[in-house]
């Protein structure tokens, strides 16, 4: 796995990357909605790139990675509420208590 951050169009990266599909993790029906104009769009700018949605395990579904950050900043316990490798890196950004 590999994370990486980029500036600009989605499209534009994927190109770049030479990657024809793109995953978006989705929580609820309120997020379908947003990611499906996002992916009608790109559709729409680069019909070779396909846009695989993926529902979150049940134990997330619910919890917003804005909130999970804010708590984490104040330095509440986030743990059980994102998988491990990320409570880690929160921890480590931000001192979170155990």
């Amino acid at each position: 796995m590999e994370v990486d951050a980029f500036h600009g169009l989605l499209v534009d990266y994927v190109h770049q990357r030479q990657v024809g599909v793109v995953i978006r993790g989705l929580r609820a029906v309120s997020d379908f909605e947003y990611e499906f104009q996002l992916a009608n769009m790109n559709r729409k700018l680069a019909p070779d790139i396909d846009t695989v949605f993926m529902m979150t395990g049940e134990d997330y579904f619910y919890i917003s990675s804005q909130l999970v950050r804010e708590v984490a900043s104040f330095g509440g316990n986030v743990e059980g509420l994102v998988p491990p490798n990320v409570y880690a890196g929160l921890k480590k950004k931000f001192g979170t208590k155990s």
